[in-house]
């Protein structure tokens, strides 16, 4: 079932140079200039679930020694998991703003805040109460979490290493100024994505460059190699999220890291087989096969390894395509070459942005049928996971026309998932939506479709069904 959510209007996105889905070319804009490092400030004073004043908080006024926010679970979880989060201590009907915050690892602010009043007993439940505006309206008990933005322009948030949690700041300002200074009370909570017990692996068998996390527990565990986009290097934050619940997860390098080529021009379906094979193979994974995840370029490396090898039992996808696309593949002596483009086709935006979703040719059509992945070959189960406003390519049309090939071929039916207003980046529930970035293949900044609330909301839903699909065709016990 698609998620339904009523558009809002959103800001400018975000940006991560490394991620850039496929190779047009765009010239005259040129990336000149690498972000420049913030100096975090004093590290605030940490809470519990209970919550605690800060020194600055406490300064701020000595009324408010009374007010005290609390978060549940407690003081640290899982950046996938959804907290209940409420003030203490209130005046009734007291106008205040809440603001969250924190800074990513290179050291960029992200932040929202929405305004709220509290009930008669001086009381803010945010899973109650509706928010009176800010970066979100209504009653959203993780609004503050998904509406964050980026203070830099065009920045995406990346979380680079997994075993350090983000540390988020939340505020309670006394009154609903647009500009708020007078600080009520003040806790930091720890945002992780390595659970507790959860086994992190670096691989380096053959000629594999890869990590493995491991859920705790005996096993063995329903396996999946997880592979994102065209950015390179090695990405374990969604692998790592996704062991929280159950699944042995071998994030996967194919460029860009270490010894590996240093860029995708040309790959190789044996470096995936071996992947594959050593996954299968392990003590610690239930067989008989394996799953894929694929965003972006990795959901077509995700259909090209179900298409031609043996041992994957389902394959989920995120705004994957149904033909080969950015690199030419190899695979014992077949030749797969790039789906053709024409750069003629980008579109610019009223705001000078490239719209680039009409750049691909058809690979339906002669001669770009020699791109297109024979997934009637394949003998895994699907799942498409699609926002219908991508303007990278177009997720719907290849996931239904590849739907059309496993059908006419004998094939069951693939599940497809359709999310309105949601982009491209489909990433781990609670992440800040990125609709604007710069694409370092094609040289500017490109849209990525998206609104705000429904693609976060998506996002969510989406990470419910990869991993309800994997339990269901992997045979979790």
């Amino acid at each position: 079932m698609a998620l339904t959510r009523s558009p809002r209007w959103f800001a400018k996105g975000v940006a991560d140079l490394a991620n850039s889905p496929w190779p047009p070319t765009l010239r005259g804009r040129v990336w000149l200039a690498s972000p420049r490092l913030i100096s975090s400030p004093e590290p605030p004073t940490f809470g519990s679930s209970f919550g605690v004043l800060s020194k600055r908080a406490a300064a701020a006024s000595s009324s408010s020694m009374a007010v005290s926010l609390r978060w549940s679970p407690g003081p640290r979880s899982l950046w996938d998991e959804p907290l209940a989060i409420s003030v203490h201590g209130l005046a009734p009907a007291q106008p205040v703003t809440l603001r969250a915050s924190f800074r990513d690892e290179k050291g960029e602010l992200f932040q929202a805040s929405a305004r709220y009043q509290a009930d008669a007993g001086g009381q803010l439940d945010l899973a109650r109460a509706p928010a009176l505006g800010g970066s979100y309206s209504g009653v959203e008990p993780m609004g503050l979490f998904w509406s964050m933005k980026p203070a830099k322009p065009y920045w995406r948030l990346v979380k680079r290493d997994v075993q350090t949690p983000f540390l988020v700041e939340l505020e309670v300002y006394d009154g609903h100024d647009p500009q708020p200074t007078k600080v009520m009370a003040q806790v930091v909570h720890e945002r992780g994505f390595l659970g507790p017990g959860v086994k992190r692996i670096p691989v380096r068998e053959g000629s594999v460059r890869a990590t493995l996390f491991l859920p705790p527990g005996s096993g063995p565990f329903p396996g999946i190699i997880d592979i994102f986009g065209a950015g390179g290097g090695l990405l374990e934050y969604r692998a790592s999220l996704l062991a929280g619940h159950g699944f042995a997860v071998l994030a996967l390098a194919y460029y860009a890291f270490e010894d590996l080529p240093k860029d995708m021009k040309e790959l190789h379906l044996e470096y995936f087989e071996e992947a594959v094979q050593y996954l299968k193979n392990h003590s610690q994974v239930k067989g008989p096969g394996v799953g894929l995840l694929g965003f972006s370029k990795g959901g077509d490396l995700c259909l090209s390894m179900a298409s031609h090898l043996k041992d994957i039992t389902a394959t989920v996808t995120l705004n994957g395509s149904m033909a080969n696309v950015g690199s030419v593949l190899h695979y014992k002596g077949m030749t797969i070459p790039p789906l053709g483009s024409d750069p003629k086709r980008i579109k610019m935006t009223k705001d000078g942005f490239a719209d680039i979703v009409d750049a691909l040719n058809n690979p339906l059509e002669e001669p770009n049928r020699r791109s297109l992945i024979p997934v009637e070959k394949a003998e895994s189960c699907f799942l498409f996971l699609v926002g219908l406003d991508d303007h990278n390519w177009k997720s719907e049309f290849y996931a239904n026309e590849a739907a059309k090939l496993l059908q006419a071929h004998g094939k069951k039916k693939p599940k497809i998932i359709c999310y309105p207003a949601t982009g491209h980046y489909i990433e781990p529930p609670y992440f800040p939506v990125c609709p604007v970035s710069f694409h370092a293949l094609v040289g500017t900044l490109v849209i990525w479709g998206g609104e705000v609330s429904a693609h976060s909301m998506a996002q969510i839903d989406a990470w419910k069904q990869l991993r309800a699909f994997f339990h269901k065709h992997l045979g979790k016990d």
